[in-house]
């Protein structure tokens, strides 16, 4: 019997009313999703209109900062010490680059790059933002440009800058007085007003190049520029000029830094020459010097270990910096403290057998001179440079008035030149000793400090503005390099503020007893420093000879014997003309021996360059 099979009527009225109810749901979910992205488009486009309106244009406008061109350097004849060169450089704007490593890897494949660009562009890299170029290759040749010019397409956030690059012409011969410029460090940066420096990738480190940074520097500039959607300008919208930075004339002549370095020859050693008129630096030589454009764009750390071991240390400036017993060269500087505290005349003799003793001593200071040299006033003294009428006249003037006296003339004390890193030397005092060493002040030592030596030190830079101090009559010019600060557009200059000061004098003619035994020591047949004398104009000078170490009591110095390292300095100060001074000089060599001998010569060579042109 078949089975009957259920039919199931649909019930197509509440069907119905289900689809309408469920339409009605999705009917208001659409519209609440409609109303709710109504409400956020008028939000997005009415409220907040004018905030991404400015987005938008962000994403497509930049302002880029316009570095400055930095002014020159020139010396005294208008001959160029620091320009700016034009050059390429390859440069990679790091936010703009997906994968560093394989443009990196690609790009070295176009242009050498070498483990020490790599090098600073990490560094680089580590101190800028991420939207700032930084050079990966600098100095590119024209066919290094060319080539990458071809494949640019190739490299999104790479391009190639035209910059202008700082250069030093003469090298060497300027390096430690002009300094150099490098990349900014973060140290640097903690230091400057960075606003100021957007679009500068470099700073003065030494030299007239720090002494003079907010000078040379100028005001930053500012460009708006529409780019596309590599990062690449495709036009500029506004610009703001900068505002470039202003020359510098030096004192300097360059002719003398150089005949001073070839008088030097194979010696190290330092020269410093002003113009006693006005303090003015003339020539400031440390040699041996170093190339200053290794820096510019930051030196490999091999290059500067290299230079940093070098025995003869090429980067250390001696005559700003370089601290040496200033010898027999003081002699005129004791000689007016004994005249001015009324300790002697200039008449006053005293006999010199050859060593001094103090009184219940018997200790003997020696002599140069091994006989002696018998009876000596201040005009022989000085022209022979004999040592025991100084001996007694430094214990007899004593340590407290000599001190205060030299310290006239900025011996220990820095002389105030417009340049950074100067050294003090050493003036000593009963107070110096007992805070540095715990130790009473003894009279041998100020017996030895008559003739420049113990714990006396004074920088070349600090002889050569003493001497000019003499040689116009007790006047001390602050040394100054710059000369005047000129102005790019106008091409009018200014000097910049120096000062100076009269020392307490109490006779003018002690002044002048002092100069005429400067000069007899070079015009007078018995002078330590005759062998310079000139035909064409007088010289007034002091030769010296400084100890590296000191000679037991019964030994004797014997210069072929001693390591060269060991033996004696060589000094010589001398101003010329004598009777109308308009340079003054002081020359140390370094383990020469005698400064008659070997200063003296380099010092004359220095005079007759400026005074007669020789040299030039």
């Amino acid at each position: 019997m078949p089975t009957l099979q259920r039919v199931e009527i649909k019930d197509h009225i509440r069907e119905s009313h289900r689809f309408l109810g469920r339409s009605l749901i999705a009917g208001i979910a659409v519209m609440l999703t409609l109303a709710a992205l109504t409400l956020r488009l008028f939000y997005l486009q009415v409220l907040n209109h004018e905030h991404f309106t400015t987005l938008s244009q962000d994403n497509r406008v930049k302002l880029l900062p316009l570095g400055p061109t930095r002014g020159l350097i020139y010396d005294r004849n208008g001959v160029v010490l620091a320009q700016n060169r034009p050059s390429y450089s390859l440069e990679i704007t790091p936010e703009q680059v997906h994968d560093m490593d394989a443009t990196l890897a690609e790009l070295a494949q176009l242009v050498e790059i070498t483990p020490a660009d790599l090098e600073r562009f990490q560094r680089l890299r580590r101190q800028k933002r991420r939207f700032e170029s930084i050079p990966i290759r600098v100095r590119l040749s024209p066919e290094e440009a060319a080539q990458f010019a071809v494949h640019r397409h190739r490299f999104p956030g790479v391009d190639i800058a035209a910059r202008l690059s700082r250069h030093y012409p003469e090298e060497n011969k300027t390096s430690h007085v002009l300094g150099y410029v490098g990349r900014i460090s973060e140290r640097d940066l903690a230091e400057i007003d960075q606003s100021e420096y957007a679009g500068t990738s470099y700073i003065g480190k030494i030299g007239v190049e720090k002494s003079y940074e907010g000078i040379l520097h100028g005001r930053v500039g500012m460009q708006q520029v529409e780019v596309n959607a590599l990062g690449r300008v495709v036009r500029v919208l506004e610009s703001q000029a900068p505002q470039p930075g202003k020359n510098l004339r030096l004192y300097l002549d360059v002719k003398l830094q150089e005949v001073a370095m070839q008088a030097l020859g194979d010696r190290n050693g330092a020269v410093v020459a002003i113009d006693p008129r006005n303090g003015g630096v003339l020539a400031l030589v440390s040699k041996p010097g170093f190339d200053p454009n290794q820096f510019v764009e930051g030196i490999s750390s091999a290059d500067y270990a290299t230079l940093q071991a070098d025995p003869s240390k090429p980067l250390y400036n001696r005559a700003l910096r370089g601290q040496y017993p200033p010898g027999s060269t003081v002699k005129p500087f004791m000689g007016l403290a004994g005249l001015e505290t009324g300790t002697i005349n200039y008449d006053t003799t005293k006999y010199c057998p050859g060593f001094y003793q103090l009184p219940g001593h018997s200790h003997k200071y020696r002599d140069w001179r091994k006989g002696g040299h018998g009876p000596m006033d201040l005009d022989s003294a000085i022209t022979q440079s004999c040592d025991v009428f100084f001996y007694d006249l430094a214990h007899d003037v004593g340590i407290d008035r000599l001190h205060d006296f030299l310290s006239h003339f900025s011996f220990g004390r820095r002389t105030g030149v417009d340049l950074v890193g100067e050294r003090t030397g050493l003036l000593p005092s009963r107070e110096w000793k007992q805070a540095t060493r715990r130790q009473p002040w003894y009279p041998g030592e100020t017996v030895i400090m008559g003739i420049g030596q113990g714990y006396f030190l004074a920088t070349p830079l600090q002889l050569a503005a003493a001497t000019a101090t003499i040689a116009n009559g007790g006047v001390f010019h602050e040394p100054r390099v710059v000369a005047a600060i000129e102005d790019v557009t106008t091409h009018t200059g200014e000097p910049p503020p120096a000062e100076h000061r009269v020392l307490p004098i109490s006779r003018e003619q002690n002044w002048e007893d002092v100069r005429t035994a400067m000069r007899h020591v070079v015009e007078s047949p018995r002078g330590t420093a005759k062998r310079i004398r000139s035909e064409t104009y007088a010289i007034a000078g002091k030769t010296g000879t400084a100890q590296v170490f000191t000679v037991a009591q019964d030994a004797e110095y014997k210069e072929d014997e001693v390591p060269e390292h060991m033996r004696d300095h060589a000094l010589f100060i001398a101003y010329a003309p004598a009777d109308d001074p308009q340079i003054a000089v002081a020359v140390i060599v370094e383990h020469a021996g005698h400064g008659g001998s070997e200063a003296a010569p380099i010092a004359r060579q220095i005079m007759d360059a400026y005074l007669l042109g020789n040299g030039s």
